[in-house]
């Protein structure tokens, strides 16, 4: 019997039972009949295939198996490494350094000794940062620092790095930033406290002097009130200071005179340049105001009692006052004449200058090593230094300037300046100097000490 048969009879043999009327036996059987075909359709509906039916493939993969090393650094902590940076001080040594960077590598200071490039570390001066990397046993790992040589530009990086069983040394260009600075002070007492004061290095402030000293002699006619604005160049690396430049302009009030000048380059020149003045006139004359860049005038060109022989005697120079070794330097332009000992002079240069001028520098302690009869000289370069050789009675500089071997006052004697710029510079002058003129207008109080970047 199919299933189709069973369920009519099963549903016939219910209504019987229940004394169900025909009427309502034919609606159950057309129910059923119904839920029959239903069923009947979703017992033929096809059915998915039995997993356990699918072929089956074994796929082979070869995996790496690491080695007892790896599996061993997998277990250990990563090495910690320190970097620390610290600032060169006074009486540094290498020792010293390393103990603050936290080096404690005899190995790498013997290689920093040695080595021609990394020796350079040594030469570091006071305030110069040095960066350095070591290991948790204070092994260095590398080091790194900036050197200064004093030439535009002149900055380069030392890279000292740990090479497998040893060290290598790297000196590369450094890249150097050149800002122009604008700074102005007045004197208070002296111009390397106005100086200080107005935040200008030491090095600007001794170009002021070589700037202005064929008209000013620093030692004795600075006045209180003075005034002085000042442009010049400055080298960063990284935001960090490295050395000032070249003074561009400056601008000097003393008394009721004001001086000005401007840096301009001159082609063929052989310094590269020179100052000028604002209407192109060079600054440089023919003598120097004084031969000493800080000194006092202890006694004039003047009949005077000799301080040995108690006799009234003809002084035919100017003695300047200065501790013993300050340094002297040529008046102008010459040829060494004479350097040796003369009687009552002690140890003296002798220049000849153009046009029978000569000067003479007297009282010496020594002379500068590259003096010598027949050298060259230029104007401020030194020649010696003073001392109290000869009849002296306390250290200073006696200086005689002659025209024909004949004594005249250096002080009243009238000195020329150099050649003003030719015609065809004038152009290019012109604007260099407006320029500058802009600038020092900038230093009004209300913009005091600013800083441009180089453009």
């Amino acid at each position: 019997m199919t299933v189709k048969d069973k369920f009519l009879s099963w549903s016939s043999k219910t209504a019987a039972r229940m004394g169900a009327s025909r009427k309502s036996r034919i609606a159950s059987a057309s129910a059923l009949l119904l839920a029959l075909c239903a069923f009947g359709a979703a017992g033929v509906a096809p059915l998915a295939p039995d997993p356990a039916d699918l072929p089956v493939r074994t796929i082979v993969q070869e995996l790496a198996i690491p080695t007892l090393a790896e599996q061993v650094a997998r277990l250990e902590p990563t090495p910690q490494t320190f970097v620390s940076e610290e600032r060169v001080r006074s009486g540094d040594t290498l020792a010293s350094l390393f103990s603050r960077l936290g080096v404690m590598d005899d190995e790498a200071a013997n290689f920093i000794k040695s080595d021609k490039v990394a020796r350079a570390v040594l030469q570091l001066k006071q305030g110069k940062p040095v960066q350095a990397q070591t290991g948790a046993n204070g092994a260095l790992l590398w080091l790194t620092a900036t050197l200064v040589d004093g030439r535009e530009n002149g900055a380069s990086n030392i890279v000292i790095t740990r090479d497998g069983v040893g060290f290598k040394a790297v000196q590369t260009p450094a890249s150097v930033e050149k800002r122009v600075e604008m700074r102005t002070g007045e004197i208070r007492s002296s111009l390397f406290a106005a100086t200080d004061a107005a935040q200008i290095p030491d090095s600007v402030s001794m170009q002021l002097v070589d700037v202005f000293s064929t008209n000013i002699d620093f030692g004795s006619d600075l006045r209180r009130g003075d005034r002085f604005n000042v442009v010049y160049e400055t080298f960063w690396q990284g935001g960090e200071f490295l050395r000032a430049g070249r003074v561009l302009a400056a601008q000097f009030r003393n008394g009721n005179a004001t001086y000005q000048s401007v840096w301009f380059d001159e082609p063929g020149s052989k310094q590269g340049g020179g100052y000028f003045a604002f209407d192109g006139k060079s600054l440089k004359k023919a003598f120097l105001k004084s031969p000493l860049e800080f000194s006092r005038i202890s006694s004039g060109f003047s009949m005077r009692v000799h301080p040995i022989s108690g006799m009234w005697k003809q002084h035919k120079g100017v003695d300047f006052a200065a501790p013993v070794g300050t340094p002297i330097r040529a008046a102008g332009d010459g040829v060494v004449d004479f350097v040796g000992a003369q009687s009552g002079y002690g140890n003296v240069v002798v220049l000849k200058h153009w046009s029978d001028y000569s000067t003479a520098y007297a009282h010496m302690s020594r002379f500068a090593p590259a003096v010598h009869k027949g050298s060259h000289v230029n104007q401020g370069d030194i020649i010696g230094y003073v001392g109290t050789t000869g009849w002296a009675t306390g250290p200073h500089l006696h200086y005689e300037f002659r025209v024909n071997n004949a004594p005249r006052d250096p002080l009243s004697v009238d000195v020329h300046n150099a050649q003003p710029l030719a015609a065809a510079e004038m152009q290019r002058f012109r604007a260099v100097a407006d320029d500058m003129s802009h600038r020092f207008a900038l230093l009004s109080p209300a913009g005091q000490g600013l800083t441009l970047a180089s453009r």
